[in-house]
């Protein structure tokens, strides 16, 4: 690499402000379309964008969230309450957040190392001749940290466009977690380990009605917050990527606007043959925030109120029983993107929660989950009226825990060749039997994830809540018995003690079922089994 290209004060490239590098497709017709990112903000507020090809699923939160505090920030300097309608206001809104590069460098991919580029803070001594590590694809740069590549391939993107490093550049410097000495996380969640999840209401629409509602929310907390406190100081730091940064030093977090875009690495990128990322390491984070446990204020990101700490998903992502804590319990707050506007939709509304599992040098999987909201649970949403909601979700919980349990003993039965100990009781077997029961009792509880809010909300939504419950544990007890049946596969293959084990194993989980264990469910079989001998009369 040259010094040419290294300090040359005219090297501008890949302005998202005048060069098309973002493509959408059209909801309709599903045609692609290159634009600005002023262009791309009008097309968000008519809801034109259906989606971004470009774009991969673990991006889509940190991209939807740049997209909301970006318009947020200029708008409110801009002292506007509503969208701009044309490129040409949101270019000169967005320039107007950067007064100290008028030639849009803060908004290119590529500009001299000694002033900003996008996402990418200045060098104070003008030179990243000794930054060597060197990325040559934007999936190389991006978050993700796969176990020798058999989780995801690294590095698969060499001919990255444009657009592929704005993604991985929003990724990285938004979401991104600790990754060994030098290498810190972003101040928008609970420790280097953690997570930043997204969660919040997603309207019925594409991804500019969802902009438009989040944009809007944010808006109108800040306008609450201004009149509450009189918190409505000038001068703070909002797009944290323009002020230089040696690796030495961290901005104070009382110094930064409510939705600053934050960054967390010390990188450039360059234009030689091709686009190239240079990386360094810095001795401090950019935000001194380790004190605050990712409780930053980010409009997305639930707050465990007894630990006062950011929610942070492990490897089970959002699961049946997180999300009914997220959508109607109390032990996390509810984000300014999940509080309900009197505007949001009566139908087609999704409770949604994104976010990336992280461990120690892994990543355990990016996670997603919609939930349909029914008019009865928006009402007790809106109202904050949940209770009697939460109640019902809890005891289905409940409900699925135990006949798991007994689903377990069925299988250890089975495992251990339906064999009894000197007190005539069934063997629930070795250590190795055991685990095997965890392996076949865990598409259970899958299944029952699954459907679970789906399920949920026809007993909420119906009048006569007794009748579907019942259906529903008589359900519940059918898909264990279903999952037993075909654990059967692995029992004893010898015909004397196949037939012994399987014997053993039903009569094992029809016990259980119909035990004082839940009542609930042993009072729904009862009432089945008396269904079908009435019917069987008939």
């Amino acid at each position: 690499m040259t010094n040419a290209i290294l300090h040359s004060p005219t090297s501008l490239f890949g302005s998202l402000l005048d060069d098309p590098l973002i493509h959408y497709r059209h909801p309709d017709t599903g045609k692609r379309t290159a634009v600005t990112l002023p262009e791309l903000f009008v097309a968000m507020t008519k809801d034109g964008v259906r989606d971004f090809p470009l774009l991969r699923p673990h991006q889509r939160h940190p991209w939807h969230a740049f997209l909301v505090q970006l318009a947020a920030i200029a708008l409110h300097r801009a002292d506007e309450a509503e969208p701009f309608t044309t490129g040409a206001q949101w270019r000169d809104a967005l320039l107007a957040l950067t007064p100290a590069d008028p030639d849009g460098a803060a908004w290119c991919l590529v500009s001299p190392v000694s002033r900003p580029a996008f996402m990418q803070a200045p060098e104070p001594s003008g030179s990243i001749g000794s930054w060597k590590n060197v990325c040559v694809a934007a999936d190389e740069l991006d978050m993700l940290v796969t176990s020798k590549n058999h989780d995801l391939k690294a590095s698969r993107m060499i001919e990255s466009s444009p657009e592929d490093w704005v993604y991985a550049l929003v990724s990285l410097q938004t979401q991104e977690g600790f990754l060994g000495a030098g290498n810190y996380g972003i101040s928008r969640m609970n420790g280097g380990f953690a997570s930043r999840c997204g969660v919040g209401v997603y309207p019925n629409g594409m991804w500019g009605k969802r902009w438009v509602r989040d944009l809007k929310a944010l808006l109108n907390s800040r306008a609450q917050k201004v009149v509450a406190d009189g918190s409505n100081k000038t001068g703070l730091h909002a797009l944290l990527w323009l002020s230089p940064w040696d690796g030495t030093s961290s901005l104070p977090f009382d110094k930064l606007e409510p939705w600053y875009i934050e960054i967390c690495r010390r990188v450039r990128l360059v234009k030689e043959d091709c686009i190239k990322a240079r990386l360094i390491g810095s001795k401090a984070p950019r935000v001194a925030a380790k004190d605050l446990n990712g409780v930053t204020g980010d409009p997305w990101m639930p707050v465990d109120i007894p630990q006062a700490k950011a929610l942070t998903i492990g490897a089970r992502g959002f699961d049946y029983k997180l999300s009914v804590q997220l959508l109607l319990g109390d032990k996390y707050t509810k984000p300014i993107a999940q509080t309900w506007l009197a505007s949001d939709d009566t139908d087609g509304v999704k409770l949604i929660a994104q976010g990336v599992a992280r461990g120690q040098g892994k990543t355990e999987g990016y996670h997603e989950r919609r939930i349909p909201i029914s008019r009865r649970v928006r009402q007790a949403l809106m109202t904050r009226q949940t209770d009697e909601l939460a109640k019902l979700a809890d005891e289905r919980i409940e409900a699925i825990s135990e006949v798991r349990k007994m689903l377990w003993g069925a299988i250890a039965v089975l495992l251990a060749n339906g064999a009894k100990d000197d007190s005539g009781n069934h063997k629930d077997g070795s250590d190795t039997v055991t685990k095997r029961a965890n392996v076949f009792t865990q598409p259970f509880e899958a299944e029952c994830d699954a459907e679970f809010f789906t399920e949920l909300a026809q007993e909420i939504e119906s009048n006569d809540r007794i009748s579907v419950r019942t259906r529903w544990l008589q359900k519940l007890a059918t898909r264990a018995e279903r999952f037993l049946r075909a654990a059967f596969i692995v029992g004893p293959r010898n015909g004397h003690l196949r037939y012994r084990a399987q014997a053993a194993a039903l009569s094992r989980l029809h016990g259980a079922m119909r035990g004082n264990k839940l009542p609930a469910l042993a009072l729904a079989l009862k009432s089945k089994q008396t269904e079908e001998e009435t019917h069987e009369l008939v």
